[in-house]
């Protein structure tokens, strides 16, 4: 795209949980737009830094930018609580102060506003740009991996690495104790980060909310294990075996997924007398260093949010798809949930290589991995 001189004001926010990337982003948005001679605002605290007054902000050069590349979490901060629309207040009542975000925003004299945040931020965002008029680009970060129009999404890869390395040691600890370990990781509503992590760090069971199990099936494949030792890993929105979610409530009584693994321990325990272990991941997954993948389609996406200003492509986000950025209106992006799909690639992948998914009883004879009779693989050593 050509370069368009013409001074503008660009803002950018990120929204939601934190994840790896998020700095890798913000530089890249600062770098591209310098290119141009823009001015780059960082909002803090999503919209937040918006609703106040005057509004909150960071005024961003290149300079400023040079320690972001590895930097976890978001220099900018971010939010996940308070819905502008039905903002709570002190009292226990909700006002709507969408209108103060819209205000703010032409305070700043901002042109356009890049927004950083997955399905939730994005719909909210939108809705504040339909009704304020502002020129809004998204970029997709979620470290579930769940945004239907873009394969990848920011603080995913380096969720799994961490998960990955989190099976390889508890590897270790099982053998050592003969026990059954189970690594309890994130994802609200998706498997993504379990199976990818579960393949790549050769757990024998992988549970994700996607496919129904049975505590028989995941029994009878421990028992078929030609060693004393197993290691499971769960996302933690996987249901009980009677299909119930499992939650726990923290100390300001707010109600959050988690739990499951400790359930499904009690359940090995009692069905066949295994000494069992739960590690709950938790936030572990969405901090430290940015994995390369991560800072690459980081910054490939901010250098694309910025030309899709200079091309005064507004109202979309941008995407990778088939090993390139594209971008796709952001309504599209946020109506399509992108679920496991039982059919999938890594799923065969997992069975094929004699992965039990919890739907079927996988059992090792003579060496090689069989479900429902069916041979899948060889053993792993």
């Amino acid at each position: 795209m050509g370069q368009h001189r013409d001074s503008k004001r660009i803002g950018l926010l990120t929204s939601g949980g934190d994840c790896a990337g998020l700095n890798a982003a913000l530089r890249a948005v600062v770098h591209r737009a310098h290119s141009y001679g823009w001015d780059v605002l960082g909002i803090s605290r999503a919209t937040q830094g918006l609703m106040a007054r005057p509004p909150q902000y960071v005024e961003f050069d290149i300079s400023s930018t040079h320690n972001l590349l590895l930097a976890g979490g978001t220099v900018l901060g971010t939010t996940n609580k308070g819905n502008p629309f039905d903002f709570p207040l002190p009292d226990g009542s909700t006002c709507d102060r969408s209108q103060e975000i819209i205000d703010g925003y032409h305070l700043l004299g901002l042109d356009a506003l890049i927004g950083i945040g997955g399905d939730g931020s994005m719909a909210i965002l939108r809705r504040l740009a339909q009704q304020g008029g502002l020129n809004l680009v998204g970029i997709p970060k979620t470290i579930d991996n769940d945004l239907g129009s873009t394969e990848r999404s920011i603080g995913f890869d380096t969720a799994v690495n961490i998960a990955t390395e989190a099976l390889d040691r508890l590897h270790f600890t099982a053998a050592s104790h003969s026990r059954v370990m189970i690594l309890e990781v994130m994802g609200r509503d998706a498997g993504h980060i379990a199976l990818n992590a579960g393949i790549a760090g050769g757990a024998d069971i992988v549970l994700i909310p996607e496919i129904p199990y049975s505590i028989e099936s995941i029994c009878q494949t421990i028992k078929g294990l030609k060693r004393n030792f197993a290691t499971i890993i769960v996302a933690e929105a996987v249901c009980t075996e009677s299909g119930e979610k499992v939650t726990q409530t923290n100390r300001l009584g707010q109600c959050r997924l988690g739990g499951i693994g400790e359930y499904l321990a009690e359940q090995i325990t009692e069905s066949i007398g295994a000494e069992t272990r739960v590690t709950v991941l938790g936030h572990v997954q969405r901090g430290g260093t940015p994995s390369p993948l991560d800072r690459v389609l980081a910054t490939t996406f901010g250098v694309e949010a910025v030309d899709l200003i200079a091309a005064e492509k507004y109202d979309h986000m941008v995407s990778w798809q088939n090993r390139q950025v594209v971008h796709v209106p952001i309504a599209d992006a946020i109506a399509e949930y992108r679920a496991v799909n039982p059919a999938d690639t890594l799923v065969k992948t997992a069975r094929g290589m004699g992965i039990c998914l919890g739907d079927v009883a996988c059992q090792v004879v003579d060496q090689q991995v069989r479900c429902d009779g069916q041979v899948l693989a060889q053993a792993r050593v």
